[in-house]
């Protein structure tokens, strides 16, 4: 158990980091994330509001449907990055991350808390079954949830207790985010854990499971002097909120976010994904160098990846080196180690789209 966001959280359980990875890819993992943060922004112009804190489609989200999007401050960096759904017509549900959820909820309420009711949800906690199995145990404890596709979500009763599930994660794989009542947390767990595919997985599987999938972990690959452009998240600015589109800009840092996501030249620096070739592991903050030995950018995150048993790693480079097949040298304890530019992400997801 380590200390991690102000909780006491499980690095690994008692069959190994390696086991629990292994475990994800092939049948399903039990995540416990209470850490995270859970609010509701409720109100007829909630929707407007929350779209003029980030560079996403906000107002054009369904009913039922779920978004990936990225607070920003005003010189375009990331705040953080969270998970928000359109649960009915003037109710928004955000999930953001453990560390920043004070930090969100105070910036939050003091641009927009005068246009929507914010209501924090301390009393719930988040599990997240992860896993190619997970659909069928779920069907099995709560019947029905396996219904739902990639990014839908819908409210379910369990024993009394009203959970809301999406189906979504941060592993690759397919799965699902529960938010459940704290009371009924463990019990919901426990039934969980009762199922021969599930297992219980800690910190450790969890970060090389996002990072095969060529995930972002908050606070390491973004953070607040990242653009969106520079940690390659232009996917997830629709063109609405693009310059030219129905509703470009307003939303902090737009200036310079639309400039560099029109004109890529101003960039400095590019996230990139790196693979080694040879089987040592390079890890954060390694410093990378080219065929001539100068310093052109710096590793975030980086391990031996399980599934794909070498070492891969995600970095910031100059934008001459960001093309795939680049080759570049980490330095690990002084010694040069070869590597690949790649694309990611590293593994294929296998999210259930229907």
């Amino acid at each position: 158990m380590v200390p991690f966001a102000g909780y006491s959280m499980p690095v690994q359980y008692k069959s190994g980091l390696m086991a629990e990875h292994q475990h994800t890819r092939e049948k399903a993992g039990l995540f416990d994330v209470s850490h995270m943060g859970q609010l509701k922004l409720i109100g007829p112009d909630a929707a407007a509001a929350l779209e003029t804190l980030m560079p996403i489609d906000v107002i054009g989200l369904p009913v039922g449907k779920q978004r990936y999007g990225l607070l920003l401050n005003d010189d375009g960096g990331v705040i953080d990055d969270l998970m928000f759904f359109h649960q009915d017509e003037h109710t928004w549900f955000l999930i953001v991350n453990g560390a920043c959820k004070v930090g969100d909820t105070a910036h939050i309420r003091a641009r927009i808390g005068g246009r929507c009711d914010i209501v924090t949800m301390p009393d719930h906690g988040l599990l997240a079954l992860q896993g190619p199995q997970a659909a069928a145990v779920l069907a099995r404890i709560v019947p029905g949830a396996e219904q739902l596709v990639f990014m839908t979500g819908a409210a379910f009763d369990w024993k009394g207790a009203q959970l809301f599930i999406t189906r979504s994660g941060y592993t690759g794989e397919d799965g699902f985010e529960i938010s459940v009542p704290g009371d009924k947390a463990e019990q919901l767990a426990r039934a969980l854990l009762a199922q021969p595919e599930v297992a219980p997985i800690g910190l450790g599987a969890r970060n090389s499971l996002r990072l095969e999938a060529g995930l972002c972990l908050y606070g390491n690959d973004i953070d607040t002097t990242t653009t969106p452009s520079e940690a390659g998240l232009n996917w997830a600015i629709q063109k609405v909120r693009r310059t030219s589109g129905e509703r470009a800009g307003g939303f902090p840092g737009a200036e310079k976010v639309l400039a560099q996501i029109d004109d890529p030249s101003l960039l400095e620096r590019k996230r990139v994904g790196l693979i080694a070739k040879e089987r040592i592991p390079v890890r954060e903050p390694a410093v990378l160098e080219n065929l001539d030995g100068q310093h052109v950018g710096q590793v975030t995150s980086g391990l031996l990846a399980p599934t794909l048993n070498q070492p891969i790693a995600l970095a910031y480079v100059q934008p001459d080196y960001a093309k795939v097949g680049t080759e570049l040298f980490a330095i690990v304890r002084g010694k040069p180690v070869a590597m690949e530019v790649s694309s990611t992400p590293f593994l294929p997801p296998r999210y259930h789209r229907g």
